[in-house]
């Protein structure tokens, strides 16, 4: 479902950035056997996120979704802040974030498993780089199904 998300960020980040917040991603979940689905958006400020920018914003990108009707099916719309588990999208978050702790899951096996947790190196070419106990691996960007901040207390 990556490419309807990638899809939906162009239609939605526009309206969300002239608002002055930060677009951090979109998510579609479907949900199975019921039908219809989620659609959550993870917006960001400086300042923080507080429930009237997630309503202002969740209106705004209402009036967005009913006129270009991008989505078939029924959904829900969800507008949040990131939180401190903050989730990564694309290239620019995993060279934004690097340093930082952080769990990822893969669409396929690399190494035998699909589950890793380790300290964000960056990306290199189409790789993310992650330092885990036993050194740094590379993981193919393209294979990652999620991907989260790990909350430092």
């Amino acid at each position: 479902m990556a490419d309807a998300s990638d899809k939906l960020t162009e239609l939605v980040a526009p309206a969300v950035e002239a608002m002055g917040y930060e677009l951090v991603g979109v998510e579609y979940l479907r949900n199975g056997r019921s039908g219809g689905g989620l659609l959550r958006i993870y917006i960001d400020d400086p300042d923080g996120i507080t429930l009237d920018d997630c309503s202002r914003v969740s209106h705004q990108v209402s009036g967005i979704l009913d006129v270009e009707d991008p989505i078939q099916e029924n959904y829900s719309l969800e507008v949040s802040s990131p939180g401190l588990d903050r989730p990564l999208f694309g290239r620019r978050d995993f060279q934004r974030f690097a340093g930082s702790r952080v769990t990822l899951k893969l669409r396929t096996k690399v190494s035998g498993q699909r589950h890793f947790k380790g300290e964000l190196q960056g990306i290199e070419e189409d790789d993310v780089l992650l330092a885990v106990d036993n050194g740094i691996i590379r993981l193919p960007l393209d294979q990652i199904d999620k991907a989260r901040l790990v909350p430092e207390f």
